[in-house]
């Protein structure tokens, strides 16, 4: 028995650092840990997922608010779909068009850095080296780090004027459903519902899902008028994802609908977004805020998905502008108040003293 006792007594502990690192040799490309035990899929817009605080909740519904006067959410989908495409997750996209899959054509690449280029031009030179077979393996190994430590791992970033490569659509998953002219949203649902059959909370292979719903209740669906058919369809849809490991993206024009269906599609929503487009010509606007003619629009938070939590999510701002970057990339920046006259030229919000002016003003103090 004092033999058992010592033996047991020896018997190395096991720590917190050997679980993290047993997470995180079981990684998935695509995905990340997040707190309570969630894990995140990212949106496709690096800056997006910041403000989330992580990506997409998976198991969560995200509603996106469409503008009447312009095709933002359009962008969003775009990436997302894209961000998929990229870690070979399986995708449902439907849309009220008569050929939604040529949507697919207009989805944005992954944008290659400098130095992405000059290692794939020396991964070129070694490949043309007469070495022996064992030094070779070597190489492949560094490669491969580069990539998990590099950013395309997660989340990319993607040019909006060049579109995915065509090998990104072979042998995956992909379905584009039409809701052109569609009676109801049984036939749909029941597509959804064996889509997020094949990606289970209870699987030990976690593979994130997507699906990507545009213009639910576009006036091009016969099922436009039939508000609470299209409500059920969204609480059941809701129930089937937060069952799996996928996420559910649904935009909707709330001009088109009643105030009160509009507020109970809201109420459903996890995480809710709202896009909104800005006037080219809007002079009060352009002197109260900075960078106003690099916007395009618009991004506003209402909701943020906390999944095993009660504890309330605080964004440090609520509206962010919408810009394109070098006009290729998608970028979200907070709104910076306008230097006002006698100021040396700053914003309030880069300012360190209360008063960068040089001048006696209104408002120094």
């Amino acid at each position: 028995v004092k033999i058992y006792i010592h033996m047991a007594a020896i018997r190395p502990r096991s720590s917190s650092f050997s679980r993290s690192t047993s997470a995180a040799s079981n990684a998935v490309p695509g995905l990340k840990h997040g707190p309570n035990g969630t894990m995140f899929l990212s949106s496709g817009i690096p800056d997006l997922d910041k403000i989330l605080g992580g990506g997409f909740t998976l198991g969560s519904l995200v509603m996106v608010m469409e503008d009447p006067e312009a095709p933002h959410h359009m962008l969003l989908l775009r990436n997302f779909m894209s961000q998929g495409l990229v870690h070979h997750q399986p995708l449902i996209y439907a849309s009220p068009a008569k050929d939604p899959r040529g949507f697919l054509g207009t989805l944005p690449s992954v944008m290659v850095s400098k130095d992405d280029k000059s290692r794939a031009h020396e991964s070129e030179k070694e490949k043309g080296l007469r070495i022996a077979w064992q030094y070779k393996k070597y190489f492949g190994e560094q490669n491969s780090d580069s990539q998990r430590d590099g950013k395309s791992e997660y989340c990319c970033d993607f040019d909006l004027r060049k579109p995915l490569e065509r090998h990104f659509f072979t042998g995956k998953h992909i379905d584009c459903i039409t809701l052109k002219d569609s009676a109801d949203l049984t036939t749909f649902h029941d597509r959804c519902s064996s889509f997020l059959s094949q990606t289970p909370r209870t699987d030990g292979n976690v593979i994130g899902g997507r699906i990507a719903i545009q213009s639910l209740c576009s006036p091009q669906c016969e099922f436009s008028d039939k508000e609470w058919d299209m409500l059920s369809f969204v609480r059941s849809l809701k129930s089937l994802v937060r069952l799996s490991n996928s996420v559910a993206i649904i935009t909707f024009p709330p001009s088109l609908v009643s105030p009160a269906f509009s507020k109970r599609l809201q109420h459903l929503a996890d995480t809710l977004v709202s896009v909104k487009a800005i006037p080219d010509e809007d002079k009060e606007l352009a002197k109260l805020l900075t960078g106003y003619q690099d916007m395009v629009g618009l991004l506003s938070m209402h909701k943020v998905a906390r999944i095993n939590t009660q504890v309330p999510a605080i964004l440090e701002a609520t509206t962010f502008s919408m810009k394109l970057h070098k006009r290729r990339s998608l970028t979200l920046e907070c709104l910076n108040q306008a230097p006002v006259h006698g100021s040396s030229g700053t914003s309030y919000g880069t300012s360190g003293s209360c008063s960068s002016s040089s001048k006696t003003g209104t408002l120094d103090f």
